[in-house]
C-alpha cells in the first residue's frame, strides 16, 4: 500500500494506483470524461488535470500513478485554470442545442460546463460540423458533431464486446467517430455505449425523443431473459416502462447489460399483449371476466380428470418465469393428482439425466479469474452475452479458451482455439480430448470409448487439436468446463456430461453448465419436475394428453420438436395458456392474461444459485394478473390445499423454505451418471446434413420476440436464413438470399440460404424458435437441402 495525501486528506492505495483512484478512496471527485473504471486509459480529454507537488505542470489524475509521500490538490489555482482551459476547447465546436438533445438532464459535459464553464465563448470562428451515421436500429449517431472524443466507445469495443465496430478517423479538429464504411454496430453488448457517451453523440435510437430523463421514475428490477440476471433499472412514466438501464451490480452484470435486456420492453406494451380473458366456444373466441375464465378451467380441469383421470392432465412450464409462478404450477399439478409437470421443454435427453442442479459450478464474477477454459456445445456471445464478457476479460488477461461447437463461429475471444465438428460428433470429439488427458497422465481412459478415427495419411486433426485442448486444460490452476445449451439439449446430454465429468475430475477444473433461463437453476432447486411415473416435457407431446396447462411458454417456438408439440396441442380437448401476449389461438381454448416481469413481483435464481427478489415496475395492463395470483384463485376454485398465500413474499418463502440457495450451491448436487451404454444420435444418411438449431439471440423468450427493434437487427434477420456450409453452398451452385427446400421428418419449408463457411461441412444451420422452424421437427436430426 501506499500513502499520499489529496486535498490535505491522507489516504492509502494499493501500489500501481491511479491519482483519480486514489481521489475515489479520499471521497474527492475530480472532473473527468474519458475515464472510466472498467476500461484501460486514454487520458484524451485532460479534463482530469491535477495539480501535484513538485511537477511543473498539471497532470491527468486518471493516468498518473501514485507515490508515496505524493501530495495532490485538485481545487488549487493551477488545477482548476488547467480544468477550464480544457472546458473551453471541448465547448468551442460544440453546439448549444441543450434543449433538444436526448442526453439533457443526463448529460455529464452539461453538468460539468456549469461548473468549469463560461458564460460566453471567446471562440467566433465557424463550428465544425460532422454528419450522421446511421449504425443500426438501436444505436443513434445522429448528432455526432456533439462528440468530444473521449474514445469510450471505442475502448469498449475492443475491450468488453470484442469487436472494434466504432473508430476514430482523422486528426485534431478533423477527428470523428464512425463505423466501417457501410457496416451497423451489430454486438449484443452495443447499447452499453449510450451509457458510457459523456455527451449526447450516441443515444438510444427506440428511446428517441420519447421522454425527457427529469419525467421519468426510476425503479428496480431484474433480468428475465438469461440465467445471469443482470440488475435493471427500470425508467417509468404514466405507467409506461420507457427506458431499461443497468443497475450495478460487479458480483451479478458489473455495470453492462445486454441488449436484449435494454430493448426487450418496447414488447411490454405492444398491440400483441393480451388484456383480457378469453375463451374458445364453438370455434369463436370472446372476452370474459376473470371469474367466469377461471370457473370454466376449473370445470373444464375436473370434467378432463372425471373422464380420462388424473394423468390425462400436462402442466409446462417456462424456465423464464418467476420461483413463486413454478412453485404453484408445480402445486397445482399435485393438487390435481398428476404427476406431469415440466419445463425443460427444449431437452431431448431425459432418460439418462444428470442428478442433482445444472448449475454454472462457481460464481459468476469468478469467470474474470479463469486461466483456463473449455466451452462444449455454446454460442457464447448470443447465448450468454454477459458470461461472454467476462470469459473475454479472462482472455485479455491470459486465460485459453478452447471451444467445442458444431461452427468455427467467432465468439470474439481472442486467443482462442475452436473445435467444429457436427452434433453427432461432439461425444467423439470430447472423448478424444478425454484419451489425450489419460494418456499424458498415464491413467486409464474410461471404458467404452470409441476409437480414435485414423485419417489414410495417418493423420488425425481431430486428436491433434484435442491432445491441444487436453494440455491446456492440465496446466491451468483456475480451469473451467462448461456446457453450454446445445449440450443441454442435446440428445446425448447424459453421455457428454459422463464424460465432462471425468475430465474435470482429472485435470482439477470446475464443472458447470451455461443455464439457459432466468429460472433454469430455480426450477430444478423447487422441484418443478415429473413426479413418480410421470411424463417428462418430451413425452407429454409424444404421448399426447388430454388437458395442458401452459405456464409462460409458447411450445411450438420453445420444445424440442415443434411439430411433435403442435399435433398434440391441437388434438387436446382442453388447452390453458397463461401468457402476457395473445398467442396460441390456434390450439388454445382459453387465454388467460398474466403479468410480465415489470408488472409483477418475484424471484429468479441465477446461473450461480443466488435468488433475487424484485417488484413490479408497473401496474398491469388492462386485466392482467400476475401468474402467481391466478394460479392461487385457480387452486381455491379447485379445492386445492395450500393455496392461501396473500403476498408474493410468502409464496416465495414456502417456495425456497428447504431449498439451499445464497451465494453458492451444493456441487456435491452434481454427481455423474454412466455414459456407457447406447447413444442416440445417429449416423447421417447418404446425402443428409445434420442440423444445428440454435435458438437465435433475440427468439430465445416470448418477450424478446416482439421487440420490433431488436429484430430489426443483422443478428436477427441472419435468423431468418438457413447457414449453409462452403462446400454444400458452392454444389447447389448457389447465390445469397437463394431460396432452398428443407426436408426433415416429411415435414419441408423453403427459406433463403446464407453461406456459412465456418460451418462443418456435415453441418446446416437451422436456428430454432423462429416462425419457419416451427413447421418442422426435432432440433437435432436430418436434414435434406436441395435448391428451391
Amino acid at each position: 500500500m501506499v500513502e499520499l495525501e489529496i486535498d490535505g486528506k491522507k489516504v492509502e492505495v494499493p501500489e500501481g494506483s491511479m491519482v483519480m483512484e486514489a481521489a475515489k478512496r479520499a471521497d474527492t471527485y475530480i472532473p473527468h470524461f474519458c475515464y472510466h473504471k472498467k476500461l484501460t486509459i486514454a487520458a484524451n480529454c485532460r479534463m482530469c488535470l491535477v495539480e501535484v507537488e513538485k511537477m511543473p505542470k498539471a497532470v491527468p489524475a486518471c493516468a498518473t500513478p501514485v507515490s508515496a509521500g505524493m501530495i495532490v490538490k485538485t481545487r488549487s489555482e493551477k488545477a482548476v485554470k488547467a480544468q477550464q482551459a480544457v472546458m473551453e476547447f471541448l465547448l468551442i465546436n460544440h453546439p448549444l442545442d441543450c434543449p433538444i438533445c436526448d442526453q439533457g438532464g443526463e448529460c455529464q459535459l452539461q453538468d460539468l460546463a456549469v461548473g468549469y464553464g463560461k458564460s460566453e465563448s471567446r471562440y467566433s470562428e465557424e463550428k465544425r460540423v460532422v454528419f450522421h451515421k446511421n449504425v443500426g436500429p438501436l444505436l443513434s449517431l445522429e448528432e455526432m458533431t456533439r462528440c468530444i472524443h473521449c474514445t469510450r466507445c471505442v475502448r469498449f469495443g475492443q475491450e468488453i464486446a470484442g469487436v472494434m465496430e466504432l473508430g476514430m478517423l482523422g486528426r485534431g479538429e478533423h477527428s470523428e467517430i464512425t463505423s466501417f464504411v457501410g457496416q451497423t454496430v451489430d454486438s449484443e453488448l452495443s447499447g452499453n455505449m449510450i451509457d458510457l457517451c459523456p455527451v449526447g453523440a450516441i443515444t438510444s435510437k427506440p428511446f428517441r425523443y420519447s421522454a425527457r430523463t427529469w419525467e421519468l421514475s426510476r425503479r428496480r428490477s431484474v433480468s428475465p431473459h438469461d440465467s445471469v440476471g443482470a440488475n435493471l433499472i427500470v425508467q417509468v412514466k404514466n405507467n409506461r416502462v420507457m427506458r431499461v438501464l443497468p443497475l450495478e451490480n460487479d458480483a451479478v452484470n458489473e455495470c453492462w447489460i445486454s441488449d436484449k435486456d435494454r430493448f426487450s420492453y418496447e414488447a411490454l406494451n405492444s398491440e400483441e399483449r393480451l388484456t383480457r380473458p378469453m375463451i374458445r366456444q364453438g370455434g369463436e373466441w370472446r372476452e370474459v371476466d376473470w371469474q367466469t375464465a377461471l370457473q370454466y378451467v376449473a370445470d373444464s380441469l375436473n370434467g378432463v380428470r372425471a373422464e380420462h383421470g388424473d394423468e390425462a392432465v400436462g402442466v409446462l412450464t417456462s424456465p423464464h418465469s418467476t420461483i413463486e409462478e413454478l412453485f404453484l404450477a408445480k402445486s397445482l399439478a399435485d393438487g390435481l393428482g398428476t404427476p406431469n409437470i415440466d419445463f425443460r421443454l427444449r431437452q431431448a435427453d431425459f432418460a439418462r439425466i444428470t442428478r442433482g442442479t445444472p448449475w454454472l459450478g462457481t460464481s459468476i464474477a469468478s469467470l474474470d479469474n479463469v486461466d483456463r477454459a473449455l466451452i462444449i456445445g455454446s454460442d457464447l456471445r448470443r447465448d450468454h452475452p454477459l458470461l461472454a464478457a467476462r470469459i473475454r476479460q479472462a482472455a485479455r488477461n491470459g486465460a485459453r479458451v478452447s471451444f467445442i461447437n458444431a461452427t468455427a463461429d467467432d465468439a470474439l475471444v481472442r486467443p482462442a482455439t475452436t473445435l467444429a465438428a457436427a452434433p453427432s460428433a461432439w461425444f467423439d470429439t470430447l472423448a478424444a480430448v478425454v484419451r489425450a488427458v489419460a494418456t499424458s497422465r498415464g491413467v486409464d481412459a474410461p471404458a467404452g470409448l470409441p476409437e480414435a478415427a485414423v485419417s489414410a495419411d495417418g493423420a488425425n486433426d481431430t486428436d491433434n487439436v484435442a491432445g491441444k485442448i487436453a494440455a491446456s486444460l492440465a496446466a491451468g490452476e483456475r480451469a473451467v468446463i462448461l456446457l453450454g445449451n446445445g449440450v443441454a439439449r442435446h440428445p446425448d446430454l447424459a453421455a457428454i456430461h459422463g464424460l465432462a465429468v471425468w475430465l474435470a475430475e482429472q485435470t482439477g477444473a470446475t464443472l458447470g453448465f451455461l443455464p439457459e433461463a432466468a429460472n433454469s437453476v430455480g426450477a430444478h432447486l423447487i422441484g418443478v419436475l415429473p413426479g413418480e411415473g410421470g411424463l417428462d416435457a418430451g413425452a407429454m407431446f409424444a404421448q399426447p394428453r388430454k388437458a395442458y396447462v401452459l405456464l409462460g411458454t409458447e411450445p411450438e417456438f420453445d420444445s424440442a420438436n415443434p411439430a411433435q408439440a403442435l399435433a398434440a396441442l391441437r388434438g387436446a380437448e382442453l388447452v390453458v395458456s397463461l401468457s402476457p401476449f395473445k398467442h396460441g389461438s390456434d390450439y388454445a381454448d382459453v387465454l388467460l392474461p398474466v403479468a410480465p416481469f415489470t408488472e409483477t413481483a418475484g424471484t429468479f435464481v441465477n446461473a450461480e444459485g443466488l435468488a433475487q427478489h424484485f417488484t413490479g415496475v408497473v401496474r398491469p395492463l388492462g386485466d392482467t394478473r400476475p401468474a402467481w395470483k391466478v394460479l392461487r384463485v385457480l387452486g381455491n376454485l379447485l379445492d386445492l390445499p395450500g393455496f392461501d398465500y396473500e403476498t408474493a413474499e410468502e409464496v416465495a418463502k414456502a417456495a425456497l423454505a428447504d431449498v439451499q440457495t445464497g451465494e453458492r450451491l451444493n456441487n456435491a448436487a452434481l454427481s455423474a451418471v454412466a455414459f456407457g451404454g447406447p447413444r442416440q444420435l445417429r449416423p447421417l444418411a447418404d446425402g443428409a446434413f445434420e442440423r444445428l438449431a440454435d435458438v437465435p439471440i433475440y427468439d430465445a423468450d416470448p418477450i424478446v420476440r416482439r421487440a420490433p427493434s431488436l429484430h430489426a437487427t443483422q443478428a436477427a434477420k441472419r435468423a431468418q436464413a438457413v447457414g449453409l456450409p462452403t462446400a454444400l453452398f458452392e454444389r447447389l451452385g448457389l447465390q445469397q438470399g437463394e431460396m432452398v427446400r428443407i426436408t426433415q421428418d416429411g415435414q419441408e419449408i423453403v427459406v433463403a440460404a446464407r453461406h456459412e463457411p465456418e460451418l462443418d461441412a456435415r453441418v446446416v444451420r437451422l436456428s430454432a424458435a423462429t416462425p419457419h422452424a416451427a413447421r418442422l421437427g426435432a432440433l437435432y436430426g436430418e436434414l435434406r437441402v436441395e435448391k428451391a
